[in-house]
C-alpha cells in the first residue's frame, strides 16, 4: 500500500513519556496547594451584615493554619475558645481586619505585627495568659472597644494613650496595683471595668475621663475615692463594692446622674455594699442615695 505505517514507540521512548507527563502532573499538583487550601477555607467565610466573617472557634486548634494569612479580605475573624498559646507574625497581613476574637485562648503574647491592623476597631483578647501588651497595639488608633479580661496583666503600655476613639474598655480580673497612665487620657471612654484587681487609689487624673458613664471598680482594696471622681458629670453607674472604703468624698452629692443606691450588678446608680463605712455614712445611706446626698450638701 502507498500509505506510511506509523512507527511504534520503543519501551525506552515510552518511558521516557510517562516520566515527563508525571513531572508535569507534580509540578500542577505542588502549586495551587497552599492556594487550593486557602481556598477550602475561604468556602467557609461568610458575610454577616455586610462584613466578610470567618469563624473557626472551638475548634480544638493549637495552632492557626498557614493559609488562613491569605484571606487578606477578611474583617471579621473569630479564634476564641480553641487552645493557641501564640499567633505569627503573619497576622498583620489581614489588614481589612475590623474585629478580632481571640476570647478563651492560652495566649501568653501577642505579635507586634498586631499594630498593623489599622482598621481593628474591636479586639477581645479576654481569658487568655497575658501578662503584658506590646506596644505596637498602640498604633491601633481606631479602637473603639478593647477587652483584656482574666488575664494576668499588670499595667499597659504608655503608646495605648493614643487610643482616643476607644469607648470600652475591660481590664478586670488582671493583676493591676495602678490604674495605667495611659488610660487617663483615652478621652472617649465611655466604659471602664477594673473589677477584681490590686487597686489601692484611684488618681486625680480621672477627671479627664468627661465621658464616662460606667465605672466599675469592685473587688480591690480602694482606701478612698478622690473628689475628682465626683467630677464626672456622665456618670450614671460607679460600683465600688468589696473594698475598703470608710467614707466618701462630701462633694459625691454632686454626681446627680447616680440617681440612686442600685442592688442588682447591672443597674445604674450607685454599688457600695461590703465596704467597713463607718458612721454617720454607713447610717445616713440607709435612708438611700438622696438621704446620702442631702446629709454631704453645704447648708
Amino acid at each position: 500500500m502507498g500509505g506510511k505505517q506509523s512507527r511504534s514507540l520503543s519501551n525506552k521512548e515510552l518511558n521516557e513519556v510517562s516520566v515527563s507527563q508525571r513531572r508535569r502532573s507534580a509540578i500542577r499538583d505542588e502549586q495551587p496547594n497552599l492556594s487550593s487550601a486557602a481556598e477550602r477555607i475561604r468556602k467557609h467565610a461568610t458575610v454577616h451584615f455586610g462584613y466578610s466573617t470567618l469563624s473557626l472557634a472551638m475548634r480544638g486548634l493549637d495552632e492557626t493554619p498557614s493559609e488562613l494569612w491569605e484571606l487578606r479580605e477578611l474583617q471579621k475573624l473569630n479564634l476564641s475558645m480553641n487552645c493557641l498559646c501564640s499567633l505569627p507574625p503573619a497576622l498583620g497581613t489581614l489588614d481589612n481586619l475590623v474585629i478580632l476574637n481571640l476570647w478563651g485562648n492560652n495566649l501568653s503574647s501577642l505579635p507586634p505585627e498586631i499594630g498593623l491592623l489599622k482598621k481593628l476597631r474591636v479586639l477581645f483578647a479576654c481569658r487568655n495568659r497575658l501578662s503584658e501588651v506590646p506596644e505596637e497595639l498602640g498604633s491601633c488608633t481606631g479602637l473603639e472597644v478593647l477587652s483584656l479580661a482574666n488575664n494576668q496583666i499588670t499595667s499597659l503600655p504608655g503608646s495605648l494613650a493614643a487610643m482616643h476613639n476607644l469607648t470600652k474598655l475591660n481590664l478586670s480580673h488582671n493583676h493591676i496595683v495602678h490604674i495605667p497612665t495611659c488610660v487617663y487620657n483615652m478621652k472617649g471612654l465611655v466604659f471602664l471595668h477594673l473589677a477584681c484587681n490590686r487597686l489601692e487609689t484611684i488618681a486625680d487624673q480621672i477627671q479627664d475621663l468627661v465621658n464616662l458613664k460606667i465605672l466599675i471598680v469592685e473587688g480591690n482594696s480602694i482606701h478612698t475615692l478622690p473628689k475628682t471622681l465626683c467630677f464626672l458629670e456622665s456618670l450614671e453607674l460607679l460600683n465600688v463594692d468589696f473594698n475598703e472604703l470608710q467614707s466618701v468624698p462630701v462633694e459625691m452629692y454632686l454626681l446627680s446622674g447616680l440617681r440612686r443606691l442600685a442592688c442588682h450588678p447591672l443597674d445604674k446608680g450607685l454599688h457600695i455594699v461590703h465596704n467597713p463605712l463607718l458612721k454617720p455614712i454607713q447610717e445616713v445611706l440607709q435612708g438611700g442615695l438622696s438621704a446620702l446626698y442631702n446629709y454631704l450638701k453645704p447648708t
